[in-house]
This record gives structure tokens, C-alpha cells and sequence, in this order.
């Protein structure tokens, strides 16, 4: 699923659930600053480019982008999209014969092969109840196997979950999109469109019967300390859409949207399905975490990404619910092949019946010599290796080889503060198991139809490293993916002070509770900790072209 985030909501019809800041606003471009000059706990990415890489020669860098796909005419982002140059456009032949036809900038494993693309989809814990209902549903429990009981009893307690989840949403499900439907009384009141709405249009309409006059008095006493108008009710409309999403699709076994890509999910040897639409219906989490990677730098248009010379690999598989780990397998191994040096993973769930596949593209990976960079998740909790995938470690080590990805980069989310408020209240942590945060609250970046918008969640700390991985592999091309990976871990900055543990109140530790560095991602110092590191990276054997070399 991908991890963002759904700010604080409304209203219960009058009383405001969202207050507006006294605060200053907190600068768009934060993640970049550096906290000595800039007086914000940022990457110090601006600084680094100012002061050492500016003029520096680098190499382009593909980083492939696993997510719901990447709005490849953003205008942000046009520029540097992967073009697989051995693909000739639109000619319906897979030109360079690696089994994906047209796939210019990338693949969707989530399409149909009629160009339809999967958006809504199960949870995975729905998946795996749907299965075994088919094989229960009915069933003499006396006269079941030891084995098939436990399998069972599993059914069951998926059922109660899904159940009690379901009939708990309901009244959200209600809630917002009644208020939305207010809202949007509201607006055709007024005439006008959201984002030219101000605080006297509303005024106007606070004495109005029915819905508009109940939205419009809670709008205003909302506006009247500040927040926008358009803000608010992107905010509402996120809300009501989550909550129909989830109780509709995420969450309803009666739900299988599979049969729009038309293959076997069981199939894990199955590669050459899919389309070549990389953007999909909803490209709003993908292009934004491409744009936190490398939005072009210093054009003046919109923001700047973290990497400054790297094309964009769009690989389409994550959806509106739980990604299909045939799907992240598949997208790994197209991203290893085609290229990609760096991978960006902003996605994660609670069960992963097909791990084993997942372990092997993931050890494909490494053994190319790339960096996997993944979201730790949003829940607020401490992560285990039960209950959050994917994650670093093989499931089945065999003789002699690793049992953790040594290339693998997990990472927690972090705010604009530089206190107790560092962690990202939502952000997932573990001491052992993530391995640093980074800036993932408040990050403005590329949205879909050249436009931009805050969003947070770790899915916006994952690229921040992801693109920092990309700068050292740019300009620094000698150091291999374990290098970049420990100068990156080696580099980060710990806080001297307790910051608050996510999920738990009024609870404060030190960072290195929360994470296995105990510290934050710094392009600065990142940068000049490879400048004094020597490459290991092995270079190809030289070749002699025979036929330069004169007969005797």
C-alpha cells in the first residue's frame, strides 16, 4: 500500500477537527536547508551543491521508482524520464527483445494488456481470506486435518478482522462523504471555484438553510484563522475518498479487480504481462516521490529534487490498496535489468504469502550491485520482521549466503523540528530495523498536470535518500551500493537531544532507540565523507578491438 497520508480532517457537522496554526509557515523548500544557516534540521542539500559539487563533473544515475506510477509530461520531470533508447515508440514490437513492448519509460505490471490499469485493490489480508474461503466456506470442521484446522482457525480470525474493521468504518464512511457532499453544495452555492473561494464568499451564505448554511458557518469560523479554502476541501475530499476506498475495495472480499491485468497472481514465473502505461489513474503518489528524487535543480519551476543528474524509471505495481508481491518482484528484476543503479520502495503491508519471490529479485538486485531504499511505514509502531514487508531479510539464507539484503536502506520520517518533535508522529521505527530518518513531513513536491502539494508520510523520507544515494553514485561512480550505503548511514547526524517516540505517548528517547544510526540523513556530510572514501567498485576488464590490431 502506498504510505502517504491523509492530514487531519474535519467537522461533525459544526465543530472543526482541524485547527489552523498559529505558527509561521514552514518553508517549501525545508528538506534542502541546512540548521546551522537556515535555522531548519534539512539534508544541508542546498549547501552541498553551492559549496562542493557546483561544477563538479557526474554521471547520469537511473533510479527506478516502484509506486503507482510517474506523470512523465510533468513539467518538472519531462526532462529526465529513462528513455529506453532501444525501443522505437508506438510501433506495438518489442524492439530490444527484453519481453515489454513500448516500454519507453518504463512498465506497468499492473495493466491489462487492452491498456486498462488496475487502481482499487484488496488488502492482502483479504487476499489471503478470500483464498481460504473458497477452500472452508461450508467445511465439516470435524472432519478437518490437524493441518487444514489450523488453516481453519487462520480463516477465521482473518474473517473477525475484516468484519470488525468493515463495520467500524461505516460511520466514517457516512461521516465524510456527507461532508463532502456539503461542501460541494456549498461551492455551486457560492459559484465559484475552490481555490478562488475567500472567507467573504462563505460569510454570505452562514444564514442559508439547510447544508450550505451548515457549511458555511463551520468554513467560516475554519477561514477565519487562516486556513485556505482549497486546502480544506482537498483535505475533505481525501478523507471521504479514503474512507470509500477502503471500506469498498481495500477492505470488501467481494472485491477482485485481478482480472483487469488477466494473469495467474499464483504464478510467480509468469514476467511478460502488463502494459506500457506507466502514469496509470493515479500517478499523485508516484510522481510526487519521483519529484523529492530529482525534480530538475535550478530551473525556477516548482522545487528541486535531491539529485541533480538522473533520469526517472516509472515501474508501475503498487495500487489503491496492497501491491501483489509477483508484481514487486517482477518490477525489481525489470529495474535491475534496464538499468536502474538506485530503487526507490515507498510502499509496504502486514502479510506477504509470496516472500520467497520477493527475496529473490531482491538478491538479483544486490548481486548487480544496487540500492534499495524502502519506506519503513506510517503506523505509528515498531517494526518486526511479522508484520511489515517488504523488508532486508531472506526468509530462506542457504549455505554460506546472507541473510540480510547488504544493500538494503530502511527509512523513518522526520519534521521541520529540531527538538522533541523530530520523529514524525506517524513514522515507523525499530532500533534495529530502520536505519536512519530523513525528512518526510511538509515535503512539497510534483503532483500529476504540472502541479505541486505538500504530503507527508514516510513514503516522502524514503526518496530524500533514495535521491542522496543517487548523488554519491553520480558523482562519486567508483563507490559500490554497500559503500554508498554505510557512507550514507556513517554520515547522518544524531541528535543530541530525546525526541518523541511515534505512537506512544509522552514517551522520549534518543534517536538510536528508534533507528540503527540514531540519526538523520545529511547530504553534506554524506558528500564529503565520499570525497575521502576509495571506490571499490570493480571496473570491466579492458577489451582489445582485434580489428585495430594489425596480422602478422
Amino acid at each position: 500500500m502506498k504510505f502517504n497520508l491523509i492530514l487531519g480532517m474535519l467537522l461533525v457537522f459544526g465543530c472543526t477537527l482541524l485547527n489552523a496554526q498559529d505558527e509561521k509557515p514552514t518553508p517549501k523548500d525545508w528538506p534542502h536547508m541546512d540548521m546551522a544557516e537556515d535555522g531548519y534540521p534539512g539534508m544541508s542539500t542546498t549547501k552541498t551543491y553551492r559549496e562542493i559539487l557546483n561544477g563538479k563533473a557526474s554521471q547520469t544515475v537511473i533510479v527506478a521508482i516502484i509506486d503507482s506510477g510517474v506523470d512523465a509530461e510533468h513539467e518538472d520531470l519531462a526532462d529526465i524520464m529513462w528513455v529506453n533508447e532501444d525501443e522505437i515508440p508506438g510501433n506495438g514490437i518489442d524492439d530490444d527483445n527484453n519481453g515489454y513492448i513500448d516500454d519507453i519509460h518504463g512498465w506497468n505490471f499492473i495493466g491489462g494488456k487492452d491498456g486498462k490499469s488496475v487502481n482499487a485493490e484488496n488488502l492482502e489480508i483479504v487476499r489471503l481470506y478470500r483464498k481460504l474461503h473458497e477452500r472452508f466456506d461450508g467445511a465439516d470442521v470435524s472432519k478437518l486435518s490437524k493441518k487444514a484446522r489450523r488453516d481453519y482457525e487462520l480463516y477465521k480470525e482473518y474473517e473477525t478482522i475484516i468484519n470488525e474493521k468493515r463495520e467500524g468504518m461505516q460511520p466514517n464512511v457516512m461521516l465524510y462523504s456527507r461532508t463532502f457532499d456539503m461542501m460541494n453544495e456549498l461551492i455551486e452555492a457560492i459559484g465559484k471555484e475552490p481555490a478562488d473561494i475567500k472567507l467573504e464568499d462563505v460569510q454570505k451564505h452562514t444564514d442559508a438553510e439547510g447544508n450550505v448554511g451548515k457549511a458555511a458557518q463551520f468554513m467560516s469560523g475554519i477561514l477565519e484563522k487562516g486556513d485556505n479554502f482549497e486546502d480544506v476541501y482537498g483535505q475533505v475530499e481525501g478523507a471521504a475518498n479514503y474512507f470509500n476506498d477502503s471500506y469498498n475495495y481495500n477492505w470488501n472480499p467481494e472485491f477482485d479487480a485481478r482480472d483487469i491485468v488477466g494473469d495467474d497472481p499464483s504464478d510467480l514465473d509468469d514476467r511478460n504481462y502488463g502494459n506500457n502505461d506507466v502514469e496509470g489513474p493515479d500517478a499523485l503518489h508516484g510522481t510526487h516521490v519521483a519529484g523529492i528524487v530529482g525534480a530538475i535543480r535550478g530551473n525556477d519551476i516548482g522545487m528541486d529534487g535531491v539529485a541533480s543528474n538522473v533520469r526517472i524509471m516509472s515501474v508501475r505495481a503498487v495500487p489503491n490498496g496492497d501491491e501483489r508481491d509477483k508484481d514487486v518482484a517482477n518490477a525489481i528484476r525489470y529495474a535491475v535489468d534496464n538499468g536502474a543503479t538506485v530503487i526507490n520502495m515507498s510502499f509496504g503491508k502486514g502479510y506477504s504469502p509470496y516472500k520467497d519471490a520477493v527475496d529473490a529479485a531482491v538478491r538479483y538486485a544486490v548481486s548487480k550491485d544496487v540500492i534499495l531504499v524502502h519506506a519503513a511505514g506510517n503506523d505509528g509502531k515498531e517494526n518486526d520482521f511479522e508484520n511489515n514487508f517488504p523488508h532486508d531479510k531472506f526468509e530462506r539464507r542457504g549455505l554460506f549466503r546472507p541473510k540480510y539484503a547488504e544493500t538494503w536502506i530502511e527509512v523513518g520520517a522526520m519534521a521541520a523540528s529540531n527538538d522533541e518533535n523530530l520523529t514524525a508522529g506517524f513514522s515507523n521505527w525499530s532500533a534495529d530495523k530502520v536505519d536512519v530518518f530523513a525528512p518526510g513531513v511538509e515535503i512539497y513536491a510534483t503532483v500529476p498536470d504540472d502541479n505541486y502539494q505538500d504530503l507527508q508520510g514516510t513514503s516522502m523520507a524514503a526518496p530524500m535518500v533514495a535521491g542522496l544515494a543517487a548523488t554519491l553514485r553520480s558523482y562519486f561512480p567508483d563507490l559500490t551500493a554497500q559503500q554508498v550505503k554505510q557512507i550514507i548511514m556513517d554520515s547522518s547526524i544524531q541528535p543530541s537531544f530525546l525526541v518523541n517516540v511515534p505512537g506512544e505517548d509522552d514517551k522520549q528517547v534518543m534517536l538510536n532507540k528508534l533507528s540503527v544510526t540514531g540519526g538523520v540523513a545529511n547530504t553534506l556530510r554524506a558528500v564529503q565523507m565520499a570525497m575521502n572514501t576509495q571506490g571499490k567498485k570493480k571496473k570491466p576488464a579492458a577489451t582489445r578491438d582485434t580489428a585495430l590490431i594489425p596480422r602478422a
